[in-house]
């Protein structure tokens, strides 16, 4: 068996190992694992920002923890979204509009798995989306 790597992100990572005792990232040989990872700060503050930012916010900060396990987007291979939702049946238009043109951005034609998932809260106050992924390394190639 690969022996077990576990990886803090730099600032709000360090702050969420100390503070809250999680890991950022664990890599076990190829296979990477990330933390949900939210629309914070350095500082794993969340500032009074749109729904586009958080949700850009955190993408950069799934692609910071992807970078520290050694891993980037088009490594991905599964993405589980947390959102509070914006609509009475579903997560909403504007959840799912601005995470497929994250999606856009960052996978180029090596898509994932993606399981969308509406929650009544998330861990930090007015937090509106969290976001995980498994990557394997190497295989943007796919």
């Amino acid at each position: 068996m690969s022996e077990l790597e576990f990886f803090d992100t730099p600032g709000y990572g360090e702050i969420a190992r100390v503070r809250n005792q999680y890991r950022q990232a664990l890599r076990i040989g190829d296979r990477v694992e990330i933390s949900g990872q939210g629309g914070w700060d350095a500082d794993f503050t969340l500032s009074g920002i749109s729904l586009e930012d958080e949700i850009t916010r955190a993408c950069d900060n799934v692609e910071k923890t992807l970078a520290e396990a050694g891993a980037t987007w088009s490594d991905v291979v599964n993405v589980h979204s947390y959102h509070v939702p914006t609509a009475a049946d579903s997560i909403g238009a504007q959840h799912m509009s601005l995470m497929v043109d994250q999606f856009r951005q960052r996978f180029g034609k090596s898509l994932p798995l993606w399981t969308a998932v509406g929650v009544q809260a998330l861990a930090l106050p007015n937090q509106r989306v969290e976001i995980e992924v498994i990557a394997i390394v190497a295989s943007g190639s796919r």
